[in-house]
């Protein structure tokens, strides 16, 4: 099972929490450029399939993602959790699955506690961003692919800790009366 989703990381600076006597003034880039990461991450392995770019993710994208893991060689059958965004919905990629004998499940709108992948944003977020200004956008790139090539080795044991399969289910949970 491979939970999929997208991050849209955007190039300036990323402050973390500081209290200090004096303000600062923290340099930011002109401009607004985005680095798009869609990542499908295996739930078991904690590996991680990308595919970048730095203007949109789209149908192509999702197609190009799926073509990566079809071709990585996973034991079949070979499920991808998805949310609802329309470009991950429409003909075009639905048809590359079926092509590609992969199964799509939709997550409910407005779940994302469900999509085990937002953990991981959350994670490189604060791993290589937080309390950082990079000085180039090539900076800005380099310090999320080195975070997301560096989860199965330098950063193991901290993605089995966050990285669980605990969801809570409420089939026999009590009803508390309000």
């Amino acid at each position: 099972m491979l939970f999929v989703d997208a991050a849209h990381f955007v190039f300036g600076p990323f402050l973390g929490y500081l209290w200090c006597l004096v303000r600062l003034l923290v340099p930011g880039p002109s401009g607004r450029k985005r680095y798009n990461v869609l990542a499908a991450l295996n739930a078991v392995t904690h590996e991680v399939i990308q595919v970048t770019n730095g203007s949109y993710i789209n149908a192509d994208s999702v197609c190009q993602l799926l073509r990566q893991v079809a071709a990585a060689g996973l034991p079949r059958p070979i499920t991808l959790v998805l949310d609802n965004a329309r470009y991950q919905r429409c003909d075009l990629v639905q048809t590359r699955a079926r092509s590609l004998r992969l199964e799509l499940l939709y997550l409910p709108s407005y779940s994302p506690n469900l999509n085990l992948i937002e953990r991981l944003w959350k994670f490189v977020k604060k791993e290589c961003l937080a309390a950082r200004c990079l000085e180039t956008y090539e900076a800005f790139t380099a310090a999320i692919d080195t975070c997301l090539n560096d989860l199965p080795t330098k950063h193991k044991a901290k993605m089995d800790t966050f990285l669980t399969l605990n969801f809570q289910t409420f089939e026999d949970e009590p009803v508390l009366a309000a």
